[in-house]
């Protein structure tokens, strides 16, 4: 556990990168192999602005990375935050408690706070939106929602106490898992459901991506899956039943322009 914490303390940008570009690659090859759905689309065209606000992502989370390492080794050195709190905790169950407490509030919360919030909903539509959800879906966030998630990562590391090396090891879990549960790919229903019970498989997830209520507002966990069963925001679908998209906004059309997905938090819905 020591040599996996200190691993991704000493990671470099280049190298997050690396794993955030390996995750896509190898998901968008599977995809090929074994698709959940047959889309009827171009697969590269439909990845330009996926992959335009995958960028912007990255650039927002390393352009606000010092105050993460700020925060993260203030925290650390003067033993601030709950996990500090705790007598006597191993390492061990440091990094886990680290790791599931920061997807809670650092992925949960954010996403559920963003589905009741008006104008927070119209940023996240940019993710919504996407009628052909696949693992390059996964980042596809609107800037202003990638600096709403770092603030509430960063406000995970201060009520936990979290050191810079569990906080990369958590973004780096939350992006692989993210791209695997984006992913457009079909597994045995019955491997689905057993991991479903731990971490976010992609039928679940995929349920959260229907168009219409509530199952849009449902399955907001984005590593483990227990968040949405104790909280009560768990919910199943067949997978055939699956129509990707909103029910009130926009055409599918709209969804390919950049310039309209930036701009979609401030326009009006469309009848």
């Amino acid at each position: 556990m020591l040599e996996i914490v200190s691993f991704f303390e000493n990671i470099t940008s280049s190298q997050r990168s690396l794993i955030l570009v390996g995750g896509i690659t190898f998901f968008w090859s599977i995809e090929y192999v074994v698709p959940l759905f047959n889309f009827d689309y171009k697969k590269v065209k439909h990845a330009v602005p996926n992959f335009f606000f995958t960028f912007t992502t990255i650039l927002v989370n390393f352009s606000l990375a010092f105050l993460l390492l700020a925060v993260s080794d203030w925290v650390d050195k003067n033993n601030f935050g709950l996990l500090n709190r705790i007598p006597n905790i191993s390492l061990f169950m440091y990094v886990i408690l680290g790791v599931v407490f920061l997807d809670l509030i650092g992925a949960y919360l954010p996403h559920y706070v963003q589905h009741k919030v008006k104008f927070l909903w119209k940023i996240h539509l940019v993710h919504h939106s996407d009628h052909n959800v696949d693992t390059t879906t996964a980042n596809r966030h609107h800037p202003f929602e990638s600096v709403i998630r770092f603030v509430f990562t960063l406000l995970g590391v201060v009520v936990l106490g979290t050191s810079i090396g569990v906080v990369l090891l958590y973004q780096s879990m939350s992006a692989v898992l993210s791209q695997f549960n984006h992913a457009n790919i079909k597994l045995n229903p019955k491997i689905d459901k057993i991991l479903s019970y731990i971490i976010v498989s992609p039928d679940m997830h995929k349920v959260h991506h229907h168009y219409v209520m509530p199952f849009t507002d449902s399955n907001y966990g984005n590593i483990f899956s227990f968040w949405d069963r104790w909280f009560g925001t768990f919910k199943k679908l067949n997978p055939s039943k699956i129509i990707y998209g909103i029910d009130t906004f926009f055409n599918k059309k709209d969804n390919e322009s950049i310039r309209s997905l930036l701009y979609r938090p401030f326009e009006k819905p469309k009848p």
